[in-house]
């Protein structure tokens, strides 16, 4: 599982024109599942999202956590962070999960996360052509894929 975390100060995710989630202060996190992905890789990536340390204390430094400061969550699945860009000039999304693996995981990351979370988890919806809106809060943006642990 790889992940885009971008901290903001809002996001937004519209379908077909219709709002159909909004956060304030919290984390957007963009979502690519591949095939291999699995339990262990949700709850590692689960939390290391919810304790990661990217939130100012009153000091100005970066030492607390969405967890800490009450913060939202923004979930929205994006296969294209499993593109391939080795051949040629278009993009290959082989190692990207099929709908039939990706769809179980993807429910099953979001309900980890909002227990880890202790509170809702605001998404997008799987395979829809959404329309993502945010302020990058710093800007703070983050990769982490749960096949690169080390």
């Amino acid at each position: 599982m790889r992940v885009v975390i971008q901290r903001v100060s809002e996001a937004a995710v519209q379908i077909d024109g219709i709002e159909k989630a909004c956060i304030q202060s919290g984390l957007l996190v963009l979502l690519g599942i591949e095939e291999a992905d699995g339990k262990e890789d949700i709850d590692w990536l689960c939390r290391k999202i919810v304790n990661m340390r990217i939130f100012g204390d009153d000091q100005g430094v970066m030492n607390r956590s969405v967890l800490d400061i009450a913060g939202e969550v923004l979930v929205i699945s994006q296969f294209t962070l499993h593109a391939s860009t080795k051949k040629g000039n278009r993009p290959s999304y082989i190692n990207a999960a099929k709908p039939e693996v990706a769809i179980p995981l993807y429910e099953s990351f979001i309900e980890t996360l909002g227990t880890q979370l202790g509170r809702e988890i605001a998404t997008g919806t799987f395979g829809a052509d959404m329309k993502v809106s945010l302020v990058n809060d710093g800007p703070v943006t983050i990769l982490v894929d749960s096949k690169n642990k080390q």
